[in-house]
Order: C-alpha cells, then sequence, then structure tokens
C-alpha cells in the first residue's frame, strides 16, 4: 500500500500527490464553510463559535485518512 503522509512528531505532512489532494480538499472545505456561516451573521466571533464544530469534523476526518495512509505503523 503507498503511503499518502508521513509522520512528523503530532503532525502528518503529505508526502504524495493524493496525499496533498486530500490537504488541499480538507483546507478548501473548511474555507468554504466558514465563508458560507460568515454570510449569515455579522460577528466574526459568533461565526468561529458556529464553524469550531465543523472545524473539529472536518481536522478529525483529515487526521484518520493521514493516520491510516502514513508510515507510523511501519514503525512499529
Amino acid at each position: 500500500m503507498q503511503r499518502y503522509f508521513k509522520k512528523a512528531g503530532w503532525i502528518f505532512l503529505p508526502v504524495s500527490i493524493t496525499g496533498w489532494i486530500v490537504t488541499l480538499i480538507y483546507i478548501a472545505v473548511a474555507i468554504y464553510t466558514l465563508v458560507a456561516i460568515q454570510r449569515h451573521y455579522n460577528s466574526l466571533y459568533s461565526s468561529l463559535i458556529r464553524f469550531f464544530p465543523y472545524f473539529i469534523s472536518f481536522s478529525v476526518i483529515w487526521f484518520w485518512i493521514a493516520s491510516n495512509t502514513s508510515d507510523a505503523d511501519k514503525k512499529k
């Protein structure tokens, strides 16, 4: 199985085109969600509070993909 991410301390770094594509999709979806939420609220604070659960959900999914396609399990 090809590895798309490399574990570097607590973070995962993309090492292939597929890893970069997954990371860029993660960033694009997070930014799009923040912009969509910002359209409905005047306050940045209010928007960030409403964005936080989405950001955590997106981050958990990205982290799961990165950890399952990294070289971290080869070291064990």
